[in-house]
């Protein structure tokens, strides 16, 4: 295929190969298979040479890399290691060799591997630790000593498979059902913009009657029904990633998200800081961008209107003017701006694609970034900040030195692009949350709904990152390839 790289190595490669998508060069399926490859070069292959009678360890030639908390997957048998441990084998010990030969892995689930293959992932979803550290904070103590009554199955729906942003919730969800013994479906839409298949998905998992459901909304009017139906059949329901605010009463039993508004102001704050200097001395009109994958669901609305609003108080605390334009959704939601487009020394303009798409979010960047006037632009969730940077493979626009011409980016959530935008400077940073804590508390929070428990919303938070502080304690844990 022409123009294809024969291997995807750098993030140079990755930011080519969307802007190859968004110019119509490349069929995104061609990418997402090539990407698929790839995966599969993600574990180790491990001859097993004894299972145990219980089925739930397996003895492997020895393996330096193996680690408590990796995922595994034994002939379609998939659980996360719980336990390493190096041996000497007889035969070893007969020669009198020094050192280990044989690595013995405790399993989650039982397999039949005897004479077979194990195959451990090498890269975990969370930069830098293993899901089980990740798991080690402080549990909310709703949570602390629970058990599932029953072997409960709860569907999971999720906004679609497109970011890896739900890989990586799906990683907590694995993790805690293992812990509870108990098991769920992840399901979702092929794009967070077919909203009427996600509806369809749920209504089929009601007509089912779950002990519970778990749902990250892509519209949140548009489940309003379904939800009724729930607290009518008496099915609790778990939002994550997504609230939805006009929740039927008695349907929501608890609410796993993130503070959206507050993440996105933060996103605001630090974009502002890096380009204040250009605003106090523009001679003109200058424009900020933001790029929101769609305007209808709850935690996108928040984090696009507080990443806005404290962008208006920020500007107007210095003296200057704002007008918003663009979507109407986010401009009919804005607070406190205080002019109109043409006499305004600052316009924030909000870009939402047709589609929720990277190469469609990268159109709307484009049409920004190809403004003279614009100094800077915000991608508000994993989707909207790879279609920025896809944008810019084209335009070579970003940078840090706003001083020096370069546009400011802001990005949000993770993701090997994201990271590695924030890592060189393409970014100046970017806000990330935890998914993989979301989707792991909304399976402990169905599991009390289930057992009967009376639940509390669980917040979960938003952090700053850039490339200073990537790899700290506190920030590396969340930030998922």
């Amino acid at each position: 295929m022409k123009g294809f790289p024969k291997t995807l190595k750098t993030k140079a490669d990755y930011y080519n190969c969307l802007a190859m998508v968004a110019a119509g060069e490349l069929d995104a399926a061609d990418l997402e298979r090539k990407i698929e490859s790839l995966e599969k070069q993600r574990y180790i292959q491990c001859a097993v040479v004894e299972t145990a009678p219980e089925k739930k360890a397996v003895t492997i030639y020895y393996c330096a890399e193996a680690a408590e908390g990796m995922v595994f997957d034994a002939d379609g048998v998939t659980g996360t290691v719980t336990a390493v441990t190096h041996i000497q084998s007889e035969k070893a010990r007969e020669m009198e060799e020094n050192g280990n030969d044989r690595t013995v892995l405790t399993l989650s689930k039982g397999v039949e591997a005897a004479g077979g293959v194990i195959a451990l992932e090498t890269a975990a979803m969370v930069a830098g630790m293993s899901a089980s550290s990740v798991m080690a904070a402080d549990m909310p103590e709703q949570f602390k000593d629970l058990k599932a009554n029953e072997a409960y199955d709860f569907p999971m729906m999720v906004k679609s498979f497109q970011a890896t942003y739900w890989d990586a919730a799906q990683e907590g969800m694995k993790k805690a059902a293992d812990e509870l013994g108990v098991t769920y479906k992840a399901q979702g839409p092929n794009s967070e913009s077919d909203i009427a298949d996600q509806i369809n998905m749920i209504n089929t998992a009601i007509a089912a009657k779950p002990a519970g459901l778990g749902l990250a909304a892509c519209d949140t009017s548009s489940v309003l029904d379904a939800l009724q139906e729930c607290a009518d059949k008496g099915i609790p329901v778990v939002t994550f990633d997504t609230g939805i605010a006009d929740a039927p009463e008695g349907s929501v039993v608890c609410e796993v998200c993130t503070d959206n508004t507050q993440a996105g102001s933060v996103a605001a704050e630090n974009m502002y800081n890096s380009i204040k200097d250009v605003i106090a001395n523009a001679d003109g009109q200058v424009i900020i961008g933001e790029v929101n994958q769609d305007a209808t669901a709850q935690n996108i609305q928040q984090r696009g209107g507080g990443f806005i609003d404290k962008m208006i108080e920020l500007i107007q605390a210095d003296g200057k003017t704002v007008a918003v334009k663009g979507n109407e959704f986010y401009v009919n939601a804005a607070k406190g701006a205080d002019a109109k487009e043409a006499d305004a020394d600052v316009v924030i303009q909000v870009a939402v694609p047709a589609q929720t798409t990277v190469e469609l979010c990268s159109t709307e960047a484009q049409a920004i970034l190809s403004q003279e006037n614009c100094i800077a632009i915000f991608g508000s969730n994993q989707t909207a900040a790879e279609g920025v940077l896809a944008a810019n493979a084209n335009l070579n626009v970003l940078g840090s030195d706003a001083g020096a011409g370069d546009v400011i980016g802001v990005g949000f959530d993770a993701g090997s692009i994201i990271k590695a935008a924030v890592q060189d400077g393409t970014f100046i940073g970017a806000v990330t949350q935890s998914p993989l804590m979301m989707g792991y508390y909304a399976i402990y929070a169905l599991t009390a709904a289930a057992n009967g428990q009376e639940l509390e919303d669980v917040p979960t938070d938003g952090y700053w990152y850039d490339s200073t502080n990537m790899d700290s304690e506190e920030i590396a844990p969340n930030l998922y390839d």
